[in-house]
């Protein structure tokens, strides 16, 4: 029997967000792949998938971005590999907000605001709330429609907002949009 690992894909990848999002995953008891950082990523598919063999923890965050850009980028073809291989149980997305209004945007299940209030609209970059249910804008979320994902989580831009998700806080925000999707998926 092949082992399968548990990913949660995570939307962002500068250095904010690998500081939030390593933190995070050393609280849950999870591995962080560092090396997925890069604004716009700059690990492919494959390379990522090898580093997720590697880890150790459970589960395994992995950070994509297309720094901006429209259209498929370096982070979104990432995702999209890791995504649909075969030893890859994805657990959710968290799906983050950024300022590519209008362009880019992914159906989300819900989304959490820059006060850890869950919300059935979309945020913008700086965790508040929108008025459009069920929809983030983002430059790295397009694709996410198109997989098989069980739960998306909307953030604001992760590390940031306005300070209340910084890392030396815990990244609080991030850390229950984790917490959620491990709680859905049976963890």
């Amino acid at each position: 029997m092949t082992k399968t690992w548990n990913v949660i894909l995570i939307t962002d990848g500068d250095e904010y967000a690998r500081k939030a999002v390593e933190r995070v995953a050393a609280d849950v008891g999870g591995r962080c792949i560092s090396l997925s950082v890069g604004n716009p990523s700059v690990r492919s598919g494959p390379e990522l998938v090898s580093l997720i063999k590697s880890s150790e923890g459970n589960p395994v965050l992995v950070m994509f971005d297309d720094s901006g850009r429209l259209g498929e980028g370096a982070g979104e073809s990432a995702l999209k590999y890791v995504a649909g291989h075969k030893d890859i149980r994805v657990l959710g997305a968290v799906a983050v907000a950024s300022k590519t209004r209008k362009a880019e945007w992914t159906k989300i299940d819900f989304s959490i605001d820059r006060d850890g209030q869950l919300t059935p609209c979309g945020v913008d970059k700086h965790g508040l709330p929108e008025l459009e249910l069920g929809r983030l804008y983002g430059d790295t979320v397009y694709c996410l429609d198109g997989l098989d994902i069980p739960v998306v989580i909307g953030i604001g831009d992760i590390g940031k907002m306005a300070g209340r998700d910084h890392y030396k806080n815990g990244a609080p925000i991030t850390r229950k949009a984790v917490d959620i999707i491990m709680e859905r998926s049976g963890l």
